[in-house]
């Protein structure tokens, strides 16, 4: 009697045990794994553009590393001369989720637009700053668009503005240059969490604080540089027919970039969930989140 409980138990620890096995390599399959795009300690992985200035150029020291942040910073400047600039990463993405946390310090130049004043953001399916013109205030892009409060107006932050481009809202195309969300006013000062879920060409979805404040589909390439109804053309970019040739056509990928436009903001936890990989579940590398394929990844 005493052999046969000792069997008894001996086959249920082991079928115990392969079920914990089995569970271990569901979670690894389902475990998302997040990227940092920024070190904590350098700029390695980016590229800086700032109006007039060339490639790579950190002109008055404006993007700095302080306390594990990617600050943007005037103190340096006397005028800002519309001298606008972006922090781009070197590699494009299509489908993926992006995070990060930001808040306004400061206050923005004085002569700089009104507009900029508590304005930053990050730049979705951007357009490389290789390809950005020396002049160029804007990449082509989509901005997810960061503002705040000046404690006394409702001022949503979240929305999506449209450089080059132009989206679908409610199933229509929307063909202005802000796209408002829905999101609570926040002041200065306060770090705010920004999620944006790109889904190439399909969809993006805005998130702050947990809520989803802007959802819209089908980013394409716009027929100006603002909007096509706004006097903005191409004028002035070098590459514009290129442009201009592809107007009305899909935008399904780009750079992400962080915004400098006179205003002091700290930018920390930048972060990404790559959605492309390997959807071959024989495969080492294989994960469940995947929705687009590249078994080009696979590793066996």
């Amino acid at each position: 009697m005493r052999n046969n409980l000792t069997i008894f138990y001996l086959l249920l620890m082991i079928l115990v045990c392969q079920s914990c096995n089995n569970n271990d390599g569901k979670n690894e399959i389902s475990k998302e794994d997040w990227e940092s795009l920024f070190n904590g300690k350098n700029l390695t992985g980016w590229d800086i553009k700032i109006k007039d200035h060339p490639l790579n150029e950190n002109y008055k020291n404006t993007f700095r590393i302080e306390d594990s942040m990617i600050r943007v910073v005037y103190s340096d400047y006397g005028k800002f001369n519309d001298q606008f600039g972006h922090l781009y990463t070197q590699k494009p993405y299509s489908y993926y989720k992006l995070k990060l946390q930001y808040r306004f310090v400061g206050d923005h130049l004085a002569d700089a637009p009104e507009w900029a004043d508590r304005n930053s953001g990050v730049m979705l399916h951007s357009q490389s700053a290789q390809s950005v013109n020396i002049n160029q205030n804007f990449p082509v892009s989509l901005e997810f668009q960061f503002l705040c409060g000046n404690g006394k107006d409702t001022v949503p932050t979240g929305s999506v503005c449209t450089p080059g481009t132009f989206i679908t809202y409610e199933g229509k195309p929307f063909l202005g240059h802000i796209k408002n969300s829905n999101s609570k006013t926040y002041l200065k000062n306060e770090w705010i969490s920004a999620e944006a879920e790109v889904y190439g060409d399909s969809l993006i979805r805005h998130i702050i604080n947990g809520d989803t404040v802007l959802t819209y589909t089908k980013p394409m390439v716009g027929e100006g540089f603002v909007s096509k109804t706004n006097n903005w053309t191409w004028a002035g970019i070098t590459d514009s027919l290129i442009w201009i040739n592809k107007a009305n056509t899909p935008l399904r990928e780009g750079h992400i970039a962080l915004q400098a436009e006179s205003q002091p903001v700290d930018f920390r936890r930048i972060e990404i969930l790559d959605l492309v990989g390997c959807t071959d579940p024989k495969a080492k590398n294989y994960k469940t989140y995947y929705v687009r394929s590249d078994n080009s990844q696979c590793k066996y």
